[in-house]
């Protein structure tokens, strides 16, 4: 790190704590009611982060990924989407960590360099992790219903897979 870099974030709290103390604001106390507010957020969503990363390991030990690769493969080859990258498409809606997981062993696999690297790397910042967001924003904020969210949001991620596979089709 750069020693600018370094300072950064020193220098943010520093800023902070210099700023409440002018507006006579106590400090501490505040950053303990934050941390607190914090903890209650976080058990709020909890269960919903629990079932989420458990429902992405079920998925990928079942071998339910391999089956809807050989089963989506031919679909979307017509559509320019690699058939190597359906794991990356189930998963990424889900769990970036998954999705990064499943990036690197495609790359891995079959070379950075190659369409299905290429494509992965650019699904992987083209698309957002939808359930994951949903639950955490939605669940910090105590909002239930997410009737018109959902579809949205995984019509946006299609979208993003598309312009990636075409985006990379295109430039490379």
């Amino acid at each position: 790190m750069s020693g600018l870099t370094a300072l950064l974030l020193p220098g943010i709290l520093l800023a902070a704590g210099l700023a409440g103390m002018r507006k006579r604001v106590d400090v501490y106390r505040t950053l303990g009611e934050g941390a607190k507010e914090g903890l209650s957020i976080l058990l709020r969503i909890l269960p919903n982060l629990i079932g989420l990363m458990t429902a992405i390991s079920m998925l990928r030990a079942s071998g339910f990924l391999d089956w809807a690769a050989e089963l989506l493969g031919p679909a979307l080859t017509l559509v320019g989407i690699p058939p190597e990258t359906v794991g990356l498409l189930l998963i990424r809606p889900m769990s970036g960590s998954g999705a990064l997981g499943l990036g690197a062993e495609l790359m891995q696999t079959y070379g950075p360099d190659s369409l299905a690297g290429r494509t992965a790397a650019v699904m992987l910042g083209s698309t957002e992790t939808t359930f994951y967001t949903i639950s955490v924003y939605f669940g910090a904020v105590g909002i239930h219903k997410t009737r018109y969210a959902v579809p949205a949001a995984l019509c946006a991620d299609l979208v993003g897979f598309l312009a990636a596979a075409w985006a990379v089709r295109l430039f490379f």
